[in-house]
């Protein structure tokens, strides 16, 4: 082929596929604020929570007070296998996690799965999950912290909606002692799965960003949603609200993590940005950060112009409420208001 006629065909062939993939990355951020979510089948009394462990290790004991209270919400509880299993610091080996958990999947009869704890191992079964049951009969995955990685490989895989909140391990052993948020966060995760159409108020601050926000609500640990770039779990963002939380971590950790997604283009196309609770552990060897948590967040989104929100009732606290993933939702900032709406 004459070299000159080969570069005329080549160069606007490559020039054409380079402007073919940018249309379709164009058209899945259209899709992604556009789609429909998909909504399990919301209890009623009489039906079936599973209860297992895909994380770390728990004891029946732990769990009791929170099967106990299930119970009297009129559902039925099936305990897991890994409920009592220990590996280490795991609820037993992944071979054993991986197998409960699928159990709990292809149970027709169970109609919610409750995850007992985080801690540290989802990512570990992840990828050897089998989700056709799932995908034609779906159902709620309950829990937060380690199983943000659940929520978001749902999300972006299956557009099923899932409940991020407490779990087993955050249910008080006696519910007549309870304080008043412990009581309203975990009936919250009822009225979550009742079907109620949810509604929140934060506390106000002052670097709020004012505005009102409409899309899908996603989000969960901070630390874990970083773990999963570019992966089969890696969460799409685009056209959705984000929410994130932590606990733990080191402030300039934390800088890096927004760092991370900030680079990797999660804050760009935001409809609405949700910063929930962030416990951060001081590094006696080192000096100050210099920058508080606002800052660190105001200074990567500068150049986006959505609404944001801090100090919202989300995280490793005991104002943790339920909070309805993939879901549409409604953020409103206002100068005297804080709400998060589901609609």
């Amino acid at each position: 082929m004459n070299r000159k006629h080969f570069f005329a065909t080549v160069l606007p062939l490559a020039v054409s596929v380079k402007a073919v993939a940018k249309q379709a990355a164009n058209i899945k951020e259209n899709l992604d604020e556009a789609v429909t979510p998909q909504i399990p089948r919301y209890l009623k009394s009489g039906d079936t929570i599973g209860i297992t462990a895909p994380a770390g290790y728990i004891t029946a004991e732990e769990i009791a007070p929170s099967v106990q209270l299930m119970e009297s919400w009129g559902y039925k509880i099936k305990v897991g296998k890994t409920i009592g299993e220990k590996d280490f610091t795991f609820a037993g080996t992944d071979e054993e996690r991986l197998s409960d958990f699928q159990e709990m999947l292809d149970d027709t009869k169970v109609k919610a799965i409750m995850c007992a704890r985080g801690g540290y191992g989802t990512v570990r079964i992840i990828d050897r999950i089998k989700w056709d049951h799932f995908k034609a009969k779906p159902k709620w995955i309950i829990g937060f912290s380690d199983i943000t990685v659940l929520h978001a490989h749902i999300n972006r895989n299956f557009g099923i909606a899932t409940i991020h909140s407490k779990m087993c391990n955050s249910f008080p052993d006696d519910w007549s002692k309870a304080e008043a948020i412990q009581v309203e966060t975990i009936e919250s995760i009822h009225k979550a799965l009742s079907g109620e159409k949810m509604k929140y108020e934060a506390t106000l601050n002052a670097d709020n960003r004012l505005g009102i926000a409409e899309g899908i609500l996603v989000g969960g640990n901070l630390k874990t949603l970083e773990t999963l770039a570019c992966s089969a779990s890696d969460l799409y963002t685009a056209g959705k609200i984000l929410f994130v939380e932590d606990t733990g971590e080191y402030m300039y950790s934390i800088d890096r993590m927004f760092w991370s997604l900030k680079r990797a283009g999660k804050l760009s196309h935001l409809k609405g940005l949700i910063i929930g609770g962030f416990k951060v552990k001081s590094d006696p060897d080192t000096e100050d950060f210099g920058e508080t948590l606002e800052q660190i967040v105001l200074k990567k989104i500068k150049n986006y112009k959505y609404p944001v929100c801090f100090d919202f009732p989300v995280g490793h606290q005991k104002n943790n409420f339920a909070l309805k993933c993939g879901v549409r939702h409604r953020l409103q900032i206002k100068p005297e208001s804080v709400s998060l709406k589901e609609i």
